[in-house]
């Protein structure tokens, strides 16, 4: 058993260590895809903005694109001229403005009324006034005036400085608004007395309105933002640059968007992409490591997903640039398609999402071609399903195209001037892409399934036909294993479909699991006929427990010679995991007497590994389950709870389910399954009734007999 787990120990880390390699030569890979465009873009010149152009250069094709630089400048210019923006005239202002002109009154009506003062030191005390500067003139007016015409005076003054604080002031304004006063007083003053109004309103007439730089700039925001992008649009041989220009920003930008310039920086471009790819490789080693794929476990499989992953990204890199209806004829989502048919969809989601992003980098107009890859490729994955037809894939390639209609409609249509003859042409080349895409798909699953052995749907239900030759086999050599099978595999398809496993899979495995058992049928207790010797009883428990494992093992053999997928290959070997035959060592302890020492009990044990996927485990549980559920008969609903819970807490206890990724709810969820199940092929039938000369011996009575091996 020690060489065993080392020989298992080196193969898992020489297989860790394979995987790795294969990721790190995918990466290489990606990073070379990426920068493919910059190094085969050998008619590019190395411009930069105020250099002279050496020659004409005109556009090799049509395009239109989003001129960054030319948006920007509009943006700028809108940004420039937008209003200043002002505060709401603040009544606070003008309130405080009157209160001060009302204290000025009332200080010079009590300089006015002062009895003692002379009129020199009434002058000087009206001169001292710090809110106004009164004229020499206006201070003897002031103290000339009688009571009722200096009373009309402040009257007048605090009435036509709120009408004048009421409206906006601001400092651009404000001489203006002072010159107005004269026109607000009223013509029943007299012209000494309206000068003199006028001197004291324009002391307090104040700005009210106030710049506002926060709202200056959500307006100045909201204009450039208000700017719509601009497109520029070059015909195939239209000049962009003549001989001798001066280089501006957007001729720069149009010659990068024609691949006509090389970037000033190259090593920017190579860093970026490599930063790319770094990032993509974290995200699918994370994704695969918590969201495991059992198909990619193999070194083949995941070998060939590499290489596939590479040919479509180098294609994709070396057709997309530089064209215009080329991009949307590119059969990207056959990638996707493809890898759900043989991993999963799961596997596909991840891998369609760096492929959407890759393809597309550092392209114009990505964005669009991004969304046009990746929705189209999720919808037609989601449509696909389990693919159980080749059905499935007409309508995958249907979606595709209708999507990818509806993504040109929203992420192109929008923004280009209409040219209804260039979105016929695009919406074609949506259509063919689909129809492309499913048939490559259909085309390269096929292949990769009989070349890797993977357990496409299809390929499911072809070997799992009545007719396939290997369970021929096994109904001719072993009926009653296959009848086992049929049970345990009803009794596992449907916990599979309770849990969310893939239930067709499990079916599948159920069926070819003791198909060794055809090798050596007799000596398994369910192909004996009744009354028969059971072989068994002649050899040694190690004999007889050496036939038995070997059903393992010979099952293996008939697999590979009939070409079952490598999956099904697991249920064969995982479906006892590392256990023991309990009965032959019991017999062997037995014979020396409790002595363990005396027993080596690797002997008696399987040779696994223990079950690696919830599949796999769910067919250990429901072999178990129908094989002691048929050996021990029990009767009622409570005992039958009973046992299937032993079973598979036994099971449990055993730590064969370590690796499976089986919940406690999926466990629960697995022991309903089973109950219900058994409970149903546990029907009692009608007796018929008995003619009285048949006698009662003709009868005869089933006894449950004791499970003496698998």
């Amino acid at each position: 058993m020690a060489t065993f787990i080392e020989q298992s120990s080196s193969k898992s880390k020489r297989l860790k260590l394979i995987r790795a390699l294969i990721l790190v030569l995918t990466a290489m890979g990606v990073f070379v895809a990426l920068v493919l465009p910059l190094v085969l873009d050998a008619v590019a010149l190395p411009l930069a903005v105020g250099d002279v152009a050496p020659r004409d250069l005109e556009a090799p094709y049509a395009i239109e694109y989003i001129s960054e630089v030319r948006t920007e400048d509009a943006r700028q210019n809108a940004e420039l001229t937008a209003d200043l923006v002002y505060t709401s005239a603040d009544t606070s202002i003008a309130r405080e403005e009157i209160d001060r002109l009302r204290g000025v009154f009332q200080y010079i009506s009590t300089i006015r009324i002062d009895e003692h003062a002379t009129a020199r030191e009434k002058k000087l005390d009206l001169l001292a006034l710090e809110d106004i500067s009164l004229k020499d003139e206006s201070i003897s007016i002031i103290l000339s005036l009688s009571d009722t015409q200096w009373e009309t005076v402040q009257q007048e003054s605090l009435s036509v400085l709120e009408q004048v604080m009421r409206n906006d002031i601001r400092q651009n304004n404000l001489a203006s608004t002072q010159r107005s006063v004269p026109s607000r007083i009223s013509l029943a003053l007299t012209e000494i007395q309206a000068q003199l109004v006028t001197e004291m309103v324009i002391a307090f007439i104040v700005p009210n309105s106030l710049y506002s730089e926060d709202l200056t700039e959500a307006n100045q925001k909201s204009a450039s933002e208000a700017v719509e992008p601009i497109i520029q649009y070059y015909k195939a041989g239209e000049r962009v640059v003549t001989n001798g220009q001066i280089i501006t920003p957007a001729n720069l930008e149009a010659l990068e968007n024609l691949g006509l310039i090389q970037s000033q920086d190259e090593l920017t471009e190579y860093l970026g992409a490599g930063a790319l790819t770094l990032i993509l490789s974290l995200f699918l080693w994370l994704h695969f490591k918590y969201h495991p794929s059992i198909q990619l476990k193999d070194t083949r499989s995941l070998a060939s997903t590499a290489i596939f992953f590479l040919i479509f990204l180098v294609g994709a890199r070396l057709t997309i640039p530089n064209h215009l209806i080329i991009p949307y004829l590119y059969p990207l989502p056959a990638f996707g398609l493809l890898i759900a048919t043989l991993f999963g969809a799961d596997a596909a989601f991840a891998l369609i999402f760096s492929m959407s992003i890759l393809a597309t980098y550092g392209i114009s107009d990505a964005h669009t071609l991004t969304a046009y890859y990746l929705i189209s490729s999720l919808i037609g994955i989601l449509i696909l399903g389990k693919a159980h037809q080749a059905w499935a894939f007409l309508k995958a390639g249907l979606a595709i195209s209708l999507t990818g209609i509806a993504i040109l409609v929203a992420f192109w249509l929008p923004f280009n001037a209409p040219d209804w003859v260039g979105i016929a042409t695009l919406a074609g080349a949506s259509a063919f892409n689909g129809i492309a895409s499913t048939s490559l798909a259909l085309l390269l699953q096929f292949f990769l399934a009989q070349i890797l052995g993977i357990p496409t749907t299809l390929r499911l239900l072809e070997i799992s036909r009545p007719d396939a030759p290997l369970l021929q086999l096994l109904l001719r050599a072993a009926p009653g294993t296959y009848q086992h099978s049929l049970q345990v595999a009803n009794l596992a398809e449907r916990a599979a479909e309770n849990i969310g496993a893939n239930a067709l899979l499990v079916r599948v495995g159920a069926l070819f699991h003791d198909v060794g058992k055809a090798e050596n049928p007799f000596f398994f207790i369910e192909n004996q006929p009744h009354g028969s010797i059971n072989p068994h009883e002649n050899l040694s428990p190690e004999e007889s427990a050496e036939i038995i494992i070997r059903h393992v093992t010979d099952g293996v053999v008939l697999a590979k010679k009939y070409h079952l997928p490598h999956r099904i290959t697991d249920f064969i070997l995982e479906h006892h995991g590392s256990n023991i035959t309990r009965y032959q060592y019991t017999l062997a302890l037995r014979e020396v007497e409790g002595d363990i020492t005396k027993v080596d009990v690797e002997k008696f044990r399987y040779p696994g590994p223990a079950p690696q996927s919830r599949e796999t485990a769910l067919l250990m549980l429901a072999d178990g389950t129908e094989a002691w559920t048929r050996a021990e008969q029990p009767q009622g609903e409570e005992e039958l709870r009973t046992l299937v819970n032993k079973i598979i807490e036994t099971i449990q206890k055993s730590g064969q389910l370590a690796d499976t990724h089986l919940t406690l709810r999926d466990l629960a969820l697995i022991k309903e399954s089973f109950i219900t199940t058994l409970r149903g092929t546990q029907h009692t039938r009608v007796k018929y009734p008995k003619n009285k000369e048949k006698s009662a011996s003709n009868a005869v009575a089933t006894k449950p007999s004791e499970r003496k091996n698998d």
